[in-house]
């Protein structure tokens, strides 16, 4: 019998290796236009259309392809927020890294100048504070 593989989808951040992939700068453009305020206006316009449909009296067809352009509508932001979401927790989490990794370093310093000072002791505290940034260091991954 054959083993499967979990198919995985890799971070949006991690699928290019040159930068973003065409994907990312789309999404990235589609957000920058969807938190303008043409696109607000737009939205209250699909709105307005909708309310008037259902005032009027219109046609059930008119009425549903007012609904099913503001579920369209609806469904894409949803992915641009998505992906949006994931490439700021993507980042913040890399500056994380990037702050944990220094404070270790920091730490290893100060521990060699004290050790040097001291005669050789080292604190319990000062390895306890390198070991839990040590394993902080990309944690998120082990979630």
């Amino acid at each position: 019998m054959a083993s499967r593989k979990a198919m995985s989808v890799p971070h949006p951040a991690e699928r290019t290796h040159d930068g973003r992939g065409w994907f990312e700068k789309l999404a990235e453009t589609a957000s920058n236009f969807t938190s303008s305020a043409p696109f607000y206006g737009f939205c209250l316009l699909l709105v307005a259309l909708f309310a008037v449909a259902h005032i009027m009296g219109l046609p059930l067809n008119w009425q549903l392809l007012v609904g099913d352009v503001m579920t369209s509508v609806n469904l894409l932001l949803l992915a641009l927020l998505k992906n949006s979401e994931r490439r700021a927790e993507h980042a913040i989490q890399r500056k994380l890294d990037s702050i944990a990794a220094a404070l270790l370093d920091q730490q290893r310093g100060l521990e060699q100048q004290g050790r040097e000072r001291e005669g050789g002791r080292s604190e319990a505290g000062a390895e306890q504070i390198r070991d839990d940034l040590r394993d902080a260091i990309r944690m998120e991954e082990e979630l």
